[in-house]
């Protein structure tokens, strides 16, 4: 039977998969709904989480005859601060592997690894949160940012979506019915389904953070017709420049790409982060594939 390694990686918008080959080719790949480790801080979160690994695990197990099953895991997991026991049971369990053939990681480690070798750049990330990381020559991760949509993780998809609710409900309160003139406010409130104020209560309050995060994508198709819109992305742009200059600062030079898909919503948001940092600092855009650099990883965790 060949050797396969199985990637993951978990957000807060989509959980993807990916098997690799012995050479590093990608045979196979999938996706389930997001996941954080932070929903492990409740009997309904533990069990959302096990619910969605079973998922994921069926999915690959049925690619079982054509390739066998998976014989190394290499999981990113959102929120995963080297503590949380579960998620790789709950894998093992699913895959019917060892427990020593699962290896869980940061969700941002794995898609640093995805753009740089251990020391060479920085890593700005937008998904539905933000982070910027690197890791040096030793192996050890330094950040900047990633303290949670509740705090900060400014420049992410929850971020704008938040911002552009925020905006709207203020012009409502000065001037209602103003969503009627706003591109922005039709956009946002076509998704979340009316204009009342009860549907957006909801919907921020009652749904999880990537649904939110979701909205984003109303943000940047509005944002050609709306000057709010494009505001937003804008400051998107510096939030994440704000926190890859933390780690310039603190480590000296390098180079910098900026990756996630909230960074691709709209070319402001990357326009306005290079606009914001100096002018000798390389960065590049790049589209990110940590659940396939976590399947190349997985090649080398098997039991």
């Amino acid at each position: 039977m060949r050797a396969y390694g199985l990637g993951i990686d978990a957000g807060g918008t989509q959980t993807r998969w990916a098997l690799a080959a012995a050479d590093g080719q990608i045979v196979a790949e999938g996706a389930v709904a997001g996941l954080s480790v932070n929903q492990m801080q409740s009997e309904a979160g533990r069990s959302a989480v096990q619910g969605l690994l079973q998922q994921l695990a069926a999915q690959v197990l049925a690619y079982a005859g054509t390739y066998g099953r998976p014989q190394g895991v290499c999981a990113g997991l959102t929120g995963f601060d080297g503590v949380a026991a579960q998620p790789a049971q709950w894998l093992a369990m699913a895959l019917q592997l060892p427990q020593t053939a699962i290896q869980v990681r940061s969700d941002i480690e794995i898609a640093y690894l995805d753009s740089f070798a251990p020391g060479e750049g920085y890593l700005v990330y937008a998904g539905t949160g933000s982070i910027a990381a690197w890791i040096d020559a030793q192996g050890t991760l330094h950040r900047a940012g990633g303290r949670g949509v509740l705090l900060d993780d400014g420049g992410g998809g929850y971020w704008i979506a938040r911002e552009a609710l925020r905006h709207i409900w203020r012009q409502e309160d000065e001037a209602p019915d103003s969503w009627r003139q706003s591109a922005l406010a039709q956009a946002v409130f076509e998704r979340i389904g009316g204009s009342d104020w009860a549907l957006s209560r909801q919907f921020v309050y009652g749904q999880e953070r990537g649904a939110l995060g979701e909205l984003a994508l109303a943000v940047a198709a509005s944002a050609d017709a709306d000057p709010a819109a494009q505001a937003i992305l804008r400051g998107a742009g510096l939030e994440l420049a704000r926190i890859g200059l933390a780690l310039v600062r603190r480590y000296g030079a390098r180079p910098m790409v900026l990756g996630g898909r909230a960074a691709t919503l709209h070319p402001l948001i990357a326009a306005s982060m290079r606009a914001a940092l100096p002018a000798g600092q390389v960065l590049l855009q790049k589209a990110t594939q940590a659940h396939h650099a976590a399947a190349r990883i997985a090649l080398h965790c098997q039991n």
